[in-house]
């Protein structure tokens, strides 16, 4: 494995790899989450290539990028023991070597809902460095997970719009034994408040088990939302809804798409299933 830091350097170490290219964008702290999407895409190409670029653009002024976790060494260990062939880890000044961009990637109207209404700016920040390493990287695959839906979602329609030569691939949610989505910002809970986490992925199945027993889309929506109905306040509902796959308006039957954001303390997390309508 070659670790590179310029985009000289990574130009030199990209000719080199051979055969169909994958690349697995990541902010660093990998966990087994990361662990899935760097062995889905050491399974589906010739060469691999990690990114790991804590980016300042996605952080609101009262979020947490300075307190954002760094562990690059046990990263790079991950990274060698799913057989990745390069990482790129550039300094702030390599990707965005004219300061803060003017221009950004616009998300249209998809990214000024969900986490683009609860985190303004949010989405203009990921499309705009994942085109950059894009076009750094020129993979011919990418793997992003599932359990950032909304991202997973428009970077593919980023790369339909823009007619990138990229094959966009969604890898499923990694979980712990009892449900909870693995997030880089599990570390933040306490264990009371880990405790509480738990609704989020509760909710999700209850909404999956409703359909499942025949419910209408308002019906799943309703037994979600029964989970968060105790008046507790050591977890504040941000959003909980029901749409299609491509986060359209809920369909009447058929696959969608139930997703959830909660803050639990200090710590906002995410997350979401697939749904059956009957």
């Amino acid at each position: 494995m070659r670790l590179v830091e310029t985009r000289a350097e990574l130009d030199a170490a990209r000719a080199a790899l051979p055969g169909t290219v994958a690349v697995v964008m990541t902010m660093g702290a990998l966990h087994a989450g990361h662990e899935a999407l760097l062995r889905a895409a050491r399974a589906g190409a010739d060469s691999v290539v990690a990114t790991i670029f804590v980016n300042p653009l996605q952080f609101g002024p009262n979020e947490d990028f300075d307190r954002y976790p760094r562990t690059m060494e046990a990263d790079l260990e991950m990274c060698r023991r799913t057989g990745v062939d390069l990482v790129f880890a550039p300094h702030r000044d390599e990707v965005y070597p004219g300061g803060e961009p003017h221009v950004r990637v616009n998300p249209g109207p998809l990214g000024e809902l969900l986490e683009g209404a609860s985190r303004p700016g949010f989405f203009h920040g990921v499309l705009t460095v994942v085109l950059k390493l894009f076009n750094l990287v020129r993979p011919d695959l990418a793997f992003f997970g599932e359990k950032d839906y909304q991202q997973l979602t428009l970077i593919r329609r980023m790369v339909l719009d823009v007619n990138l030569p990229i094959e966009v691939r969604g890898v499923p949610t990694v979980r712990e034994a009892d449900g909870l989505a693995l997030s880089s910002r599990n570390r933040y809970l306490t264990e009371a408040e880990r405790l509480a986490a738990l609704r989020l992925s509760a909710a999700l199945r209850a909404g999956a088990a409703a359909a499942v027993g025949g419910a209408d889309a308002d019906g799943a929506l309703a037994a979600a939302h029964r989970i968060f109905a105790d008046g507790t306040t050591d977890v504040v509902l941000d959003y909980l809804v029901l749409l299609d796959p491509d986060l359209g308006p809920s369909p009447g039957h058929g696959p969608a798409r139930m997703l959830v954001a909660a803050k639990v303390g200090a710590t906002r997390l995410i997350d979401n299933a697939p749904i059956d309508l009957g």
